[in-house]
């Protein structure tokens, strides 16, 4: 039998019902994953240094991974591999690959900015630390700021950059490149204030940063409360780590 008029068009007005009430969903519980590394270039990342650094390759691609590797070569400043696209309230997660050879540190930069003219370039903001050194694996996971005026470790806070071995938490998991698969998977959720960590499913942070992410330095810097996402390689350190997986999806 054929459809009548009335029913066509009831049936086409609850098409559009369902198409709407899908996307409404889609935003209530957060978009999709977009991945941040395509496993073939830096597309979509820039390298952020002094002047000095400049067409020195301590980041590349190999072998599907970001390589960040500056063994043998410790005479550089801080050189960051930053992200385009900018974020406010998110999820990201990666993996990445320490090795025992390496004895330097890592971190990754969230809602964070680069300023040239700072200091000969500075990239303000707060961090998550990647510590490959042992015994002191397990800071792995806590916040640092490296915003300018802060300089010191906001969860646990500290007064400096010197971290108190009394903070070592009970129970941490990291592997190295020769353990397992050899990578660890970090977890960083954004929501307005509030940040967390995961570091191989166990929750490292879990802080209310309001009171300092949103201090008048970080809302000068633009920064704390949004911005890029950047990798780290520490100035003076032979840091040998690789980096994949990486996708992140906005918070609503």
């Amino acid at each position: 039998m054929r459809n009548k008029p009335w029913k066509c068009i009831w049936i086409a007005w609850m098409a559009g019902m369902v198409a709407i009430s899908g996307c409404a969903t889609n935003r209530s519980g957060g978009s999709d994953w977009i991945a941040l590394f395509n496993g073939r270039d830096l597309e979509g990342w820039t390298v952020r240094c002094q002047p000095g650094d400049e067409g020195r390759e301590f980041w590349r691609v190999e072998d599907g991974t970001i390589l960040c590797d500056s063994v043998g070569r410790k005479d550089h400043n801080y050189v960051w591999l930053m992200s385009d696209a900018e974020f406010s309230d998110f999820e990201l997660r990666l993996k990445f690959q320490a090795y025992r050879n390496s004895t330097g540190n890592s971190g990754l930069q969230f809602r964070s900015r680069y300023d040239a003219s700072a200091r000969g370039g500075w990239l303000d903001g707060p961090q998550v630390d990647i510590h490959p050194v042992p015994p002191a694996t397990w800071r792995t996971g806590f916040i640092y700021d490296e915003t300018r005026e802060e300089k010191r470790w906001v969860h646990p806070s500290q007064r400096d950059a010197r971290m108190d071995p009394a903070y070592r938490p009970a129970r941490h998991v990291f592997k190295f490149s020769d353990e397992g698969d050899g990578w660890n998977e970090l977890v960083l959720i954004c929501d307005g204030m509030k940040v967390r960590t995961e570091v191989n499913g166990v929750v490292v942070t879990d802080w209310n940063g309001a009171g300092v992410l949103d201090s008048a330095d970080h809302v000068r810097h633009g920064v704390g409360r949004t911005g890029q996402f950047a990798l780290q390689l520490h100035a003076g350190d032979e840091l040998r780590m690789r980096f994949k997986d990486i996708r992140v999806r906005r918070r609503s």
